[in-house]
């Protein structure tokens, strides 16, 4: 099981102080936060991709790339790379660098995301989400997994004798997850190529969560890649906390009532019950998170949305603390007492490079 943290790197006024961090200084503190991370023992720390105010991570290959150079075990990944309005051809380049700098530490996220104005910006056309996000992940597939690639689709020019460089690390593509709070569509998608689902989690009530990671559940073991139970699911969640409950919600409702993704909507309390946002007690953000797995199953990779709404870097260091130091090593051995033997962990670059390795022995022996 493996747990980090994503950021949709907002930039928004602190509520408490009316402060507003400029674009360097929020950029500044992710890298702090993903330094962080790594210090209190997290595996993942991952961050969105956004091309419009008020985000800052238009170009997540650049901050991993930094982040690379000055950690040496977390994995990094992206809570959204834009499957629909990246080129896949510079998908490809882009993360098989990063791959080759950070050692294999990466892995991504493909999504559409949920910025319509970024279509046209980009020469896409928003009506065609699903369509592009099916073909232009076909595309980058093979491009990593084929030297040499001839093409021909709906909406790029084709490809003859193209080759993608540098090549996969190992030539082990990246672990891709497929990311989406709404569409069958990408459910689909993630379990016929036998790729990761990942629900963030945050907005809808378990019922939703569920019926989307039960489709790929299905349609994974549909697809040969084994049972059920063992395909590979991740999700998201927000947490606050202090050492009590009532001080976590004392300091968050003003950065709740304010944040751009849900003020001015249900109440606190409300999306506290509707929603897995957790605020309380570090044994409250541990028996929540617990009882995902008893809604949806065994799953692979748990990320916690920290950093939003305002909040000030030492707070937000201070709730990687109280993550690593009390709640990560809980869940760790409860997550690990519960899973049966035959459900995988969340790949990594390592255990996908052994899986290489044995079927290329194996291959050799027949």
């Amino acid at each position: 099981m493996q747990f980090g943290i994503f950021s949709v790197s907002d930039v928004t006024t602190d509520p408490t102080t009316g402060r507003t961090p400029t674009e360097g200084e929020r950029i500044k503190a992710m890298v702090q936060i993903a330094l962080k991370a790594e210090e209190v023992g997290l595996d993942v720390f991952a961050t969105g991709e956004h091309h419009n105010p008020p985000f800052v991570a238009s170009s997540p290959t650049t901050m991993l790339g930094y982040i690379a150079a000055q950690t040496e075990k977390i994995i990094l990944s992206t809570s959204t790379t834009l499957i629909t309005t990246n080129d896949p051809v510079k998908i490809a380049e882009d993360y098989a660098m990063l791959q080759h700098l950070a050692g294999g530490r990466v892995d991504l996220m493909m999504g559409r995301g949920n910025t319509g104005p970024v279509y046209p910006w980009f020469g896409q056309d928003i009506r065609q989400g699903i369509p592009l996000a099916l073909e232009n992940y076909n595309l980058l597939h093979r491009l990593w997994r084929e030297d040499v690639v001839n093409w021909e689709g709906k909406f790029r020019t084709p490809l003859q004798g193209f080759t993608s460089t540098p090549r996969p690390l190992d030539d082990v593509p990246p672990f891709v997850w497929h990311g989406s709070i709404r569409s069958p569509e990408i459910a689909e998608q993630a379990a016929y190529y036998g790729d990761g689902f990942f629900h963030n989690n945050i907005f809808w009530p378990a019922t939703h969560t569920k019926k989307l990671i039960s489709l790929y559940r299905r349609r994974f073991e549909h697809y040969g890649h084994g049972k059920a139970d063992q395909a590979i699911v991740g999700l998201g969640g927000q947490v606050f906390m202090r050492k009590n409950s009532q001080d976590a919600v004392k300091e968050f409702r003003p950065y709740f009532d304010n944040a751009p993704v849900y003020g001015g909507g249900p109440s606190l309390e409300e999306f506290t019950r509707e929603t897995p946002l957790t605020v309380g007690s570090p044994q409250e953000v541990i028996d929540r998170t617990l009882g995902f797995r008893e809604s949806f199953g065994d799953y692979q990779r748990q990320l916690f949305l920290m950093d939003h709404a305002g909040l000030p870097l030492k707070t937000v260091l201070e709730q990687l603390d109280l993550l690593g130091e009390e709640v990560v090593p809980v869940l760790r051995r409860e997550f690990a007492a519960k899973k049966p033997a035959h459900v995988p962990d969340a790949p990594t670059h390592d255990s996908l490079l052994a899986t290489k390795g044995s079927a290329t022995t194996d291959t050799e022996v027949q």
